[in-house]
Protein backbone atom coordinates (compact mmCIF):
# COMPACT_ATOMS: atom_id res chain seq x y z
CA UNK A 1 0.00 0.00 0.00
CA UNK A 2 1.29 3.61 -0.89
CA UNK A 3 0.59 6.51 1.16
CA UNK A 4 -0.57 9.04 1.43
CA UNK A 5 -3.54 6.37 1.38
CA UNK A 6 -7.49 7.45 1.94
CA UNK A 7 -9.90 5.50 3.73
CA UNK A 8 -13.92 5.29 4.23
CA UNK A 9 -15.18 4.59 7.50
CA UNK A 10 -18.45 2.34 8.40
CA UNK A 11 -19.67 5.97 8.90
CA UNK A 12 -18.72 6.90 5.55
CA UNK A 13 -16.39 9.40 6.65
CA UNK A 14 -12.88 9.97 4.46
CA UNK A 15 -9.96 9.23 6.23
CA UNK A 16 -6.45 10.16 4.75
CA UNK A 17 -3.25 8.50 6.45
CA UNK A 18 -0.09 10.06 5.53
CA UNK A 19 1.72 7.03 6.37
CA UNK A 20 1.69 3.83 8.06
CA UNK A 21 0.20 5.01 11.76
CA UNK A 22 2.77 4.49 14.47
CA UNK A 23 1.08 6.71 17.65
CA UNK A 24 -2.98 5.12 17.70
CA UNK A 25 -5.66 5.86 20.32
CA UNK A 26 -7.84 3.40 21.10
CA UNK A 27 -11.65 4.62 22.15
CA UNK A 28 -13.57 1.49 22.40
CA UNK A 29 -12.93 -1.71 24.65
CA UNK A 30 -13.51 -4.40 22.10
CA UNK A 31 -11.38 -2.68 19.46
CA UNK A 32 -8.13 -2.20 22.10
CA UNK A 33 -8.03 -5.99 22.33
CA UNK A 34 -8.72 -6.25 18.89
CA UNK A 35 -5.15 -4.22 18.03
CA UNK A 36 -3.67 -6.01 20.68
CA UNK A 37 -3.93 -9.07 18.75
CA UNK A 38 -3.36 -7.87 15.69
CA UNK A 39 0.42 -7.12 17.24
CA UNK A 40 0.08 -3.52 17.24
CA UNK A 41 1.10 -3.21 21.24
CA UNK A 42 4.18 -0.67 20.11
CA UNK A 43 2.26 0.99 18.44
CA UNK A 44 -0.61 2.01 20.40
CA UNK A 45 0.08 5.27 22.81
CA UNK A 46 -3.38 5.71 24.59
CA UNK A 47 -7.44 3.99 25.24
CA UNK A 48 -10.01 4.20 27.62
CA UNK A 49 -10.11 3.66 31.29
CA UNK A 50 -13.06 1.18 29.93
CA UNK A 51 -9.92 -0.98 27.86
CA UNK A 52 -9.47 -3.94 30.19
CA UNK A 53 -7.97 -6.54 27.36
CA UNK A 54 -5.36 -7.64 27.79
CA UNK A 55 -4.88 -7.03 31.35
CA UNK A 56 -1.01 -7.19 31.52
CA UNK A 57 -0.79 -4.96 28.25
CA UNK A 58 -3.55 -2.07 29.16
CA UNK A 59 -1.91 -1.26 32.13
CA UNK A 60 1.50 0.16 30.47
CA UNK A 61 -0.64 2.82 28.23
CA UNK A 62 -1.80 6.24 28.58
CA UNK A 63 -5.69 6.59 29.64
CA UNK A 64 -7.67 9.31 27.87
CA UNK A 65 -10.90 9.14 29.83
CA UNK A 66 -13.93 7.49 29.38
CA UNK A 67 -15.61 5.84 25.80
CA UNK A 68 -17.72 9.23 26.36
CA UNK A 69 -16.11 12.28 28.08
CA UNK A 70 -12.67 12.29 26.11
CA UNK A 71 -9.68 14.26 27.64
CA UNK A 72 -8.35 16.09 24.55
CA UNK A 73 -5.57 17.70 26.19
CA UNK A 74 -4.28 14.74 27.11
CA UNK A 75 -5.05 13.16 23.36
CA UNK A 76 -3.75 16.35 22.18
CA UNK A 77 0.23 15.56 24.05
CA UNK A 78 0.21 11.79 22.68
CA UNK A 79 -0.40 13.31 19.24
CA UNK A 80 -1.49 10.38 17.88
CA UNK A 81 -1.53 9.56 13.91
CA UNK A 82 -4.74 7.22 14.23
CA UNK A 83 -7.63 7.38 16.40
CA UNK A 84 -10.15 4.40 16.13
CA UNK A 85 -13.88 5.28 17.81
CA UNK A 86 -17.34 3.76 17.02
CA UNK A 87 -20.74 5.53 16.77
CA UNK A 88 -22.60 3.66 19.65
CA UNK A 89 -19.82 3.76 22.16
CA UNK A 90 -18.48 7.16 21.41
CA UNK A 91 -20.33 10.53 21.61
CA UNK A 92 -20.29 12.95 18.73
CA UNK A 93 -19.27 16.42 19.97
CA UNK A 94 -16.32 14.52 21.33
CA UNK A 95 -15.90 12.94 17.85
CA UNK A 96 -16.39 15.77 15.70
CA UNK A 97 -13.69 17.48 17.92
CA UNK A 98 -10.82 15.03 17.27
CA UNK A 99 -11.62 15.23 13.60
CA UNK A 100 -11.12 18.48 13.57
CA UNK A 101 -7.23 17.81 14.54
CA UNK A 102 -6.30 13.65 13.61
CA UNK A 103 -7.56 11.38 11.04
CA UNK A 104 -10.25 9.24 13.05
CA UNK A 105 -11.53 6.14 11.92
CA UNK A 106 -15.38 4.93 12.84
CA UNK A 107 -16.85 1.74 13.06
CA UNK A 108 -20.55 1.20 12.74
CA UNK A 109 -21.62 -2.45 14.19
CA UNK A 110 -24.91 -4.02 14.25
CA UNK A 111 -23.88 -7.34 12.75
CA UNK A 112 -21.57 -10.23 13.10
CA UNK A 113 -20.83 -8.99 9.41
CA UNK A 114 -20.10 -5.63 10.72
CA UNK A 115 -17.94 -6.65 12.87
CA UNK A 116 -15.64 -9.00 10.48
CA UNK A 117 -15.90 -6.18 7.72
CA UNK A 118 -14.39 -4.02 10.62
CA UNK A 119 -11.50 -6.36 11.48
CA UNK A 120 -10.39 -6.38 7.66
CA UNK A 121 -10.18 -2.28 7.72
CA UNK A 122 -8.50 -1.77 10.77
CA UNK A 123 -6.13 -4.45 9.21
CA UNK A 124 -5.31 -2.65 6.15
CA UNK A 125 -5.23 0.50 8.33
CA UNK A 126 -2.31 -0.63 10.60
CA UNK A 127 -0.42 -2.94 7.86
CA UNK A 128 -1.46 -5.84 9.51
CA UNK A 129 -4.09 -7.32 7.02
CA UNK A 130 -2.34 -11.10 6.94
CA UNK A 131 -3.12 -11.40 10.87
CA UNK A 132 -6.86 -9.48 10.11
CA UNK A 133 -7.48 -12.22 7.51
CA UNK A 134 -6.26 -14.72 10.40
CA UNK A 135 -9.14 -13.58 13.18
CA UNK A 136 -12.11 -13.13 10.28
CA UNK A 137 -11.40 -16.68 9.02
CA UNK A 138 -11.31 -18.07 12.45
CA UNK A 139 -14.58 -16.08 13.77
CA UNK A 140 -16.52 -17.26 10.64
CA UNK A 141 -15.63 -20.79 11.48
CA UNK A 142 -16.53 -20.34 14.91
CA UNK A 143 -20.09 -19.10 14.21
CA UNK A 144 -20.83 -21.58 11.47
CA UNK A 145 -20.61 -24.18 13.71
CA UNK A 146 -23.15 -22.31 16.19
CA UNK A 147 -25.67 -24.28 16.11
CA UNK A 148 -28.92 -22.23 17.79
CA UNK A 149 -31.86 -23.36 19.70
CA UNK A 150 -34.95 -25.29 18.36
CA UNK A 151 -37.07 -23.88 18.79
CA UNK A 152 -36.45 -20.56 19.34
CA UNK A 153 -36.47 -19.43 22.87
CA UNK A 154 -38.56 -16.27 23.70
CA UNK A 155 -35.83 -14.47 25.84
CA UNK A 156 -35.21 -10.84 27.57
CA UNK A 157 -32.04 -9.71 28.30
CA UNK A 158 -31.32 -6.95 30.34
CA UNK A 159 -27.83 -4.85 30.14
CA UNK A 160 -29.22 -2.00 33.16
CA UNK A 161 -31.06 -2.12 36.64
CA UNK A 162 -32.84 0.86 38.59
CA UNK A 163 -34.51 1.52 36.03
CA UNK A 164 -34.32 -1.74 34.10
CA UNK A 165 -32.71 -1.37 30.73
CA UNK A 166 -33.39 -3.97 27.99
CA UNK A 167 -32.23 -4.90 24.55
CA UNK A 168 -34.30 -3.62 22.08
CA UNK A 169 -33.83 -4.21 17.91
CA UNK A 170 -30.97 -2.74 15.64
CA UNK A 171 -27.67 -3.21 17.76
CA UNK A 172 -25.10 -6.07 18.29
CA UNK A 173 -26.61 -7.89 20.96
CA UNK A 174 -29.54 -8.49 19.03
CA UNK A 175 -28.10 -9.70 16.46
CA UNK A 176 -25.95 -12.19 18.66
CA UNK A 177 -29.23 -13.36 20.53
CA UNK A 178 -30.65 -14.06 16.98
CA UNK A 179 -27.86 -16.55 16.19
CA UNK A 180 -28.81 -18.36 19.08
CA UNK A 181 -32.23 -18.71 18.82
CA UNK A 182 -33.34 -16.07 21.16
CA UNK A 183 -36.19 -14.49 20.47
CA UNK A 184 -36.18 -11.00 21.98
CA UNK A 185 -39.76 -10.27 23.17
CA UNK A 186 -38.61 -6.46 22.93
CA UNK A 187 -37.16 -6.25 19.44
CA UNK A 188 -40.16 -4.43 18.65
CA UNK A 189 -38.39 -1.58 20.55
CA UNK A 190 -35.34 0.51 19.21
CA UNK A 191 -31.72 0.15 21.11
CA UNK A 192 -31.54 0.17 24.39
CA UNK A 193 -35.63 0.59 25.76
CA UNK A 194 -36.16 1.33 29.48
CA UNK A 195 -38.92 -1.87 30.90
CA UNK A 196 -41.08 -1.81 33.21
CA UNK A 197 -42.17 -4.38 35.68
CA UNK A 198 -45.25 -4.58 34.16
CA UNK A 199 -43.93 -4.68 30.62
CA UNK A 200 -41.81 -7.33 31.77
CA UNK A 201 -44.49 -9.36 32.97
CA UNK A 202 -46.82 -9.06 30.56
CA UNK A 203 -44.24 -10.01 27.93
CA UNK A 204 -43.68 -13.44 29.88
CA UNK A 205 -40.31 -14.29 28.39
CA UNK A 206 -39.38 -17.89 28.72
CA UNK A 207 -35.61 -16.72 29.59
CA UNK A 208 -34.00 -13.75 31.25
CA UNK A 209 -30.89 -12.92 30.39
CA UNK A 210 -28.99 -10.72 32.37
CA UNK A 211 -25.51 -9.23 31.49
CA UNK A 212 -22.52 -8.90 33.63
CA UNK A 213 -22.01 -5.62 31.91
CA UNK A 214 -22.45 -2.55 32.33
CA UNK A 215 -24.45 -3.29 35.09
CA UNK A 216 -23.03 -5.79 37.19
CA UNK A 217 -25.84 -8.27 37.76
CA UNK A 218 -25.62 -11.42 40.04
CA UNK A 219 -27.63 -13.88 41.31
CA UNK A 220 -28.59 -12.00 44.04
CA UNK A 221 -30.85 -9.72 41.79
CA UNK A 222 -32.65 -13.22 40.83
CA UNK A 223 -35.30 -13.24 43.46
CA UNK A 224 -36.76 -9.95 41.84
CA UNK A 225 -36.90 -11.05 38.51
CA UNK A 226 -38.17 -14.37 39.78
CA UNK A 227 -41.36 -12.67 40.97
CA UNK A 228 -42.37 -10.93 37.87
CA UNK A 229 -42.21 -14.11 35.88
CA UNK A 230 -41.77 -16.97 38.14
CA UNK A 231 -41.78 -19.70 34.81
CA UNK A 232 -38.74 -17.69 33.49
CA UNK A 233 -35.44 -19.45 33.37
CA UNK A 234 -32.96 -16.68 34.81
CA UNK A 235 -29.49 -16.71 34.03
CA UNK A 236 -26.31 -14.06 34.28
CA UNK A 237 -24.10 -14.22 31.03
CA UNK A 238 -20.55 -12.62 30.04
CA UNK A 239 -21.58 -9.54 28.36
CA UNK A 240 -18.20 -9.48 26.69
CA UNK A 241 -19.33 -12.51 24.44
CA UNK A 242 -22.28 -11.16 23.68
CA UNK A 243 -21.44 -7.07 23.22
CA UNK A 244 -17.89 -7.37 21.86
CA UNK A 245 -16.92 -7.30 18.11
CA UNK A 246 -13.42 -7.60 18.17
CA UNK A 247 -11.36 -10.26 18.45
CA UNK A 248 -13.10 -11.62 21.67
CA UNK A 249 -15.62 -13.07 18.70
CA UNK A 250 -13.15 -15.62 18.44
CA UNK A 251 -14.30 -16.97 22.07
CA UNK A 252 -17.58 -16.19 21.54
CA UNK A 253 -19.21 -18.82 19.70
CA UNK A 254 -18.33 -21.87 22.39
CA UNK A 255 -18.99 -19.47 25.14
CA UNK A 256 -22.77 -19.21 23.31
CA UNK A 257 -23.17 -22.56 22.97
CA UNK A 258 -22.46 -23.78 26.42
CA UNK A 259 -25.96 -21.12 27.03
CA UNK A 260 -27.47 -22.47 24.88
CA UNK A 261 -27.17 -26.09 26.02
CA UNK A 262 -27.59 -25.25 29.46
CA UNK A 263 -31.14 -23.00 29.12
CA UNK A 264 -32.97 -25.83 26.28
Amino acid sequence: MRFPYTFIDQMDHTVTLPHLPQRIISLVPSQTELLFDLGLEDRIVGLTKFCIHPKDKVKQKTIIGGTKNFKLEVIDELQPDLIIGNKEENYEEGIAALQEKYPVWMSDIYTLEDALEMIIQIGKLTGTEVKAQELVKGIALGFEKLIPAQPAISTAYFIWRKPYMAVGSDNFIDHMLQRCGFSNIFADQPRYPEISPEQLQTANPQLILLSSEPYPFQEKHFAEFRELCPQAKIKVVDGEMFSWYGSRLLKAPEYLQGVIAEVK
